[in-house]
């Protein structure tokens, strides 16, 4: 067991290897400019390293006690911070289907997103909604009766919200709402019809990266409560954009703030700061029913979403206390 001069000795390291990092992509930013930030020149691997290791570990409830029939699920949440005692603007951001570790690390893609937008003054939690559950992935599991986006992750994002309006380095009206794949289907259960407790403390914003959006649309009565903006690639054959942009014309024809954006040459994951186009198998749902889908990174659609998300926020959230 280290002793506690240690421990403290350890704390300071990593608290200033992270601000390191933050402080590289702040001045990316700054002095190069909002393209230069977009097309990682702060170096994504060092950026995806240290954010696996430098994120601060924190324990929150979810708000699923309704579900549980009892105590609600404690969950893990991973969390990026500014330099600087704030307080700042947050997002919270859903994972994906295969859960938010990689081989025992922070998937590259959330990393990559956590410490990009720690470095433009936004807090970042990341909540884990599969360990404490003692769920690995949904990719593969047909049958999601028992856990859902619709269900025990909507519960989960609004634990991470009410969470982080309760800390002193957070402006707590000022939360957004970011999900990817599973996590941005949780954001359109997220932010569907207004209960009486969501008119208050609410999110702000809601991004969601190529989400399911079939279930909702059959879903007559769902529109969204917030600004919402769906990014998803033509090709994705995983989850398809057709379902979306109806999704999203009904609900501006009933006078919703919604708006999705499709990159031509992008399939499922096409934001991962990394990832070599290659083809899953085994999948639960997939357009052609035959459970293969193709997932990469897609250059363009990478560089845009890099550069739009940042306005997104900021033009909802202000940055850094900023209206």
């Amino acid at each position: 067991m280290k002793n506690p001069i240690e421990q403290t000795l350890q704390h300071k390291a990593r608290t200033i290897a992270a601000s390191a990092v933050v402080l590289l992509l702040t001045l990316t930013f700054t002095v190069f400019g909002p393209e230069a930030f977009a097309a990682g020149k702060a170096g994504d691997e060092l950026l995806v390293k240290v954010s696996a290791e430098q994120a601060e570990k924190v324990t929150f409830p979810s708000e699923d006690g309704d579900v549980t029939g009892g105590a609600p699920t404690m969950l893990d949440g991973y969390l990026f911070r500014p330099a600087g005692p704030g307080p700042f603007p947050a997002v919270v951001g859903m994972h994906g289907c295969g859960g938010l570790f990689t081989a025992g690390r922070i998937n590259a893609r959330y990393a990559d997103w956590g410490e990009r937008l720690a470095a433009l003054g936004y807090v970042v939690l990341l909540p884990d909604s599969f360990t404490s559950r003692g769920i690995r992935e949904v990719c593969t599991k047909k049958d999601r009766s028992g856990f859902s986006a619709h269900r025990e992750r909507r519960r989960d994002a609004d634990g991470a919200l009410h969470w982080l309006q309760t800390q002193g380095m957070v402006q707590g009206d000022r939360v957004g709402l970011m999900g990817w794949s599973n996590g941005g289907s949780t954001v359109l259960a997220t932010i569907g019809p207004p209960t009486k407790k969501e008119k208050n403390n609410d999110f702000r914003v809601a991004i969601a990266f190529y989400p399911g959006c079939t279930s909702f649309v059959k879903k007559e009565n769902w529109r969204p409560r917030l600004p919402l903006t769906i990014f998803i690639g033509e090709v994705d054959d995983w989850t398809p954009a057709a379902p979306c942009k109806e999704l999203v014309a009904r609900a501006t024809a009933q006078g919703c703030q919604a708006d999705i954006v499709t990159f031509p040459n992008a399939y499922h994951g096409f934001d991962h700061p990394n990832l070599p186009l290659k083809t899953r198998k085994g999948l639960a749902y997939t357009v052609g029913g035959e459970g293969t889908a193709k997932i990469g990174t897609d250059p363009e659609g990478r560089a845009a979403v890099l550069e739009s998300v940042p306005k997104l926020l900021e033009r909802y959230l202000g940055r850094s206390g900023k209206e």
